[in-house]
């Protein structure tokens, strides 16, 4: 790393190409959000959550598959925990009827094995659970365990009255039993995610970035001068955007890369605003120790001089964070593909702001207003 020691490059006569690289980018991100949009998870468009543990190994591309031929509509299956858990994501909240009388079969089917013959009758049904009437308590307390024992949601509801859930989970179980005899699983938990929810959570993440980009803003502001607290906040929206544009783009046109956007995915964006802030305050100080240093040097040559002096610690934090958000990108499957995704991009272009859009930002102030900054 002693190649970085004695760089004398002059970052900021390059600035004008970066400004066409920048806006380039910055349009084509745009345009992808107006013609393709971006693909929200269901987190925040609403939706199910299943997690299921198999007694073995399972081939995610065979349940994949299994799964995807049911209509269950758009649907995510990723390893979880291990080889043997899966997780699957589905927009659908509800069964469909035709699924929903299904499901009830199986259920009258899983009485008759447990206990042939007995009298039972349903008092009510709703979209999501199915109540059953027995004729003495003792059916009722067995029947509650043996269906909870075969993959059901039940509960007693009082002395006669079994409730059974006929949720999503359900549906993938009784499919999966099916085509998978011979690797017992069970439901270990089914989340739902409401569409107001969902909206709700929508709004506060772009809150948190907002507002994590002000308070920003303003500790800059007190630290060195607003003009290098715009020039900050401005790099980062820069990061923010053209990250985001890579998951419009890249949706749906490589495999491995169709991600959405998820709470996991937001939390990457507030790093990345934390790792890129923090790129741009060390050159940022440099540059306000020279200013004080070299009082009658050019603006410009202070500026390129701290750049040129922070590169080695630059290039040293970057490639090692790196190393290990590519080993996430590879290895960390699909839980943390989005989020390392996130981080590997936004490093790179967090980097390239802090040199070519922050520091400029400043130098171009300075030209258009005449003024000199001191500290």
């Amino acid at each position: 790393m002693r190649l970085f020691d004695d760089l004398n490059i002059d970052y900021l006569s390059k600035r004008k190409m970066t400004y066409v690289i920048s806006s380039t980018l910055i349009i084509i991100s745009l345009l992808s959000f107006a013609f393709r949009g971006i693909e929200l998870g269901i987190d925040f468009k609403g939706g199910t959550e299943i997690a299921l543990k198999f007694q073995n190994p399972v081939n995610i591309s065979e349940i994949r598959t299994e799964l995807n031929s049911i209509g269950l509509g758009n649907i995510e299956v990723k390893t979880f925990g291990g080889e043997s858990g899966i997780l699957v994501r589905t927009e659908l909240q509800v069964v469909p009827p035709l699924v929903f009388q299904r499901v009830i079969s199986a259920i009258d089917n899983s009485i008759e094995e447990s206990r042939p013959g007995v009298q039972r009758s349903i008092v009510d049904s709703t979209s999501n659970s199915v109540t059953y009437q027995f004729d003495n308590p003792e059916e009722t307390d067995i029947l509650t365990e043996q269906l909870f024992i075969n993959g059901f949601q039940t509960a007693k509801i009082d002395d006669k009255t079994m409730n059974v859930r006929v949720g999503i989970a359900d549906w993938v179980e009784e499919v999966l039993r099916d085509k998978l005899p011979d690797n017992p699983f069970v439901v270990q938990k089914e989340d739902h995610v409401g569409p107001k929810i969902g909206s709700e959570l929508k709004r506060d993440s772009v809150i948190s970035v907002v507002l994590a980009l002000f308070v920003i803003m303003i500790y800059l502001g007190f630290r060195f001068k607003f003009v290098f607290a715009l020039g900050a906040v401005v790099a980062l929206f820069h990061d923010v955007l053209i990250t985001l544009g890579l998951f419009s783009l890249l949706y749906g046109i490589i495999p491995g890369l169709n991600l959405e956007i998820s709470i996991s995915v937001v939390a990457a964006f507030l790093t990345l605003v934390g790792y890129s802030i923090n790129d741009t305050v060390v050159v940022f100080d440099r540059v306000r120790e020279n200013l004080k240093i070299h009082k009658t040097a050019k603006l410009e040559d202070n500026i390129n001089r701290a750049i040129n002096k922070t590169m080695r610690r630059t290039i040293v934090t970057s490639l090692t964070t790196l190393f290990v958000v590519t080993i996430l990108l590879i290895f960390g499957g699909d839980v943390l593909r989005g989020f390392a995704f996130t981080l590997f991009f936004g490093i790179l272009i967090g980097t390239y702001s802090s040199i070519f859009v922050a520091n400029p930002f400043v130098y171009e102030y300075s030209l258009k207003t005449k003024k000199k900054i001191q500290f």
